[in-house]
């Protein structure tokens, strides 16, 4: 059986040293912090899904996306094998008016957000690769196990 995965992007919005993410106070991920985000909708493109998400989350409009990383998540359960996209931008208008019902957002020091707070453990590998603004696009899988805890992550040069 071949697995049908669930599409999503990330919008990591950067501000000088800052970045702006998201405490989510829902599954997945509940109580880590997070780039905005969200499911790919029929008839959309991941560029156009993290133009949208980023509006719909945060009041944000993006003037520049740039996809800096690529990343599949797997495990044995049907439900979570994932296929990530992952934007960066430091072009944006408007002021933060977050929709709530995802979670509570904060402006945090780059440095703060990947050493001091709950993050998910794919994002522990994949965020300080994809924050690096000059770096080419970053690939990867990570494998989790039942309980959803990873198992193992491969790398993907080029």
């Amino acid at each position: 059986m071949i697995p049908a995965y669930v599409l999503s992007v990330l919008v990591y919005v950067r501000r000088g040293d800052e970045v702006l993410v998201m405490r989510r106070n829902k599954e997945p991920n509940l109580g880590l912090w997070i780039a905005p985000g969200g499911k790919v909708e029929m008839g959309e493109s991941p560029h156009e899904t993290a133009r949208r998400e980023l509006v719909e989350e945060t009041g944000l409009v993006v003037d520049d996306l740039r996809l800096r990383g690529f990343c599949t998540e797997v495990s044995p359960l049907p439900e979570w094998n994932w296929m990530l996209f992952i934007y960066t931008t430091r072009m944006f208008s408007g002021v933060v008016q977050p929709d709530l019902r995802e979670g509570d957002f904060a402006w945090m020091p780059v440095s703060t957000y990947l050493n001091d707070v709950p993050i998910p453990q794919a994002d522990m590998i994949f965020a300080p690769r994809v924050l690096q603004m000059e770096a080419g696009v970053f690939q990867a899988k990570f494998v989790y196990d039942e309980a959803l805890k990873l198992v193992t992550w491969t790398e993907y040069s080029g």
